[in-house]
């Protein structure tokens, strides 16, 4: 900082509450619950999702997980309508 910061004594005005915009502490635990597995996948398609992932500056896995996340949505919803 070059500028030094004057401070005044001038009246600060009407003061006005504002309500509590930000998410609770249970709104930000994750939605879903995880489970950890082990896959095996190929070179090609882990390749793909590391340059995708990198592209959109995210991590690989959970681009992975949000594919057959919304894979899964799309069956089960698919289901009902039979």
């Amino acid at each position: 900082m070059n500028k030094q910061i004057h401070y005044s004594d001038e009246p600060i005005g009407e003061i006005r509450f504002v309500p509590d915009f930000l998410p609770s502490p249970d709104e930000l635990v994750l939605k879903n619950e995880q489970k950890k597995v082990t896959i095996s996948l190929s070179v090609e398609s882990v390749d793909f999702f590391k340059e995708a992932a990198k592209k959109h500056n995210m991590q690989y896995q959970r681009m992975i997980m949000q594919l057959l996340d919304e894979y899964v949505a799309i069956q089960k919803h698919a289901n009902k309508e039979m």
